[in-house]
């Protein structure tokens, strides 16, 4: 269904992507921002499932500027150092000019929503707070909530957290919930990672009602 493509963003840079078309007209595009094991298989089963739901959906390999190509399918503990260490070598300004790249393509098909975990998850709110020409937005548990907590988005959001989560202060989504009241923050009972199924921490209740969730939050703002 998906193929890769090459995007380019607006100071040169030029990042990998994946892109995945629906069998018809697409009602709409979604951009999905990976965690940090890159644009993996999960990642691409994820834009595979906008796109079978009507979607254009691309995915950008946003660690590209750090390391080209990188993917990981292991999540174990002992592979989780190395990939921090790449996420933690990204910058945050340069990390959105390669969104905006995606969302430039995306837009060939109407109006752009974007959905994130993890690290994607905290793209997604900064991408929020920038507006960016997005529709809509739907975060995954962004981790390092402390550090996007005062950007206000810009565009309809809705956030999703883990209450299993360590990695995720409990006290901050609901500082979080309480500082943006338009925002719908969704807690789950479940870990961090829970919708990923190739994940030990995959929880299939909080995934499918996440799921549906964004899914009307998309329909709604996006087609």
């Amino acid at each position: 269904m998906g193929k890769n493509i090459t995007l380019k963003a607006s100071d040169g840079h030029e990042l990998g992507a994946y892109r995945a078309d629906p069998a018809g007209k697409p009602k709409g595009a979604v951009v999905v921002i990976q965690e940090v094991f890159g644009v993996n298989h999960w990642v691409r089963a994820v834009a595979d499932s906008y796109a079978a739901q009507g979607y254009l959906a691309i995915a950008p390999a946003i660690f590209d500027r750090v390391q080209k190509d990188f993917i990981t399918d292991d999540y174990s503990p002992e592979a989780r150092p190395a990939v921090r260490a790449i996420a933690g070598q990204t910058k945050p300004d340069l990390v959105l000019l390669d969104v905006a790249a995606a969302i430039e393509v995306a837009k060939e098909a109407g109006k752009v929503g974007i959905t994130g975990f993890c690290f994607g998850g905290a793209v997604c709110w900064r991408a929020a707070n920038k507006g960016m020409g997005l529709s809509a937005v739907s975060g995954y548990y962004g981790g390092g909530i402390e550090g996007y907590i005062d950007l206000k988005p810009q565009v309809p959001t809705i956030m999703h957290y883990g209450e299993k989560d360590q990695a995720i202060p409990l006290d901050k989504v609901e500082e979080l919930r309480k500082k943006y009241p338009e925002v719908a923050v969704y807690i789950y009972p479940a870990d961090h990672g829970f919708h990923c199924d190739e994940r030990g921490s995959f929880d299939a209740a909080s995934s499918k009602l996440a799921m549906e969730r964004t899914l009307a939050f998309f329909a709604k703002h996006i087609g």
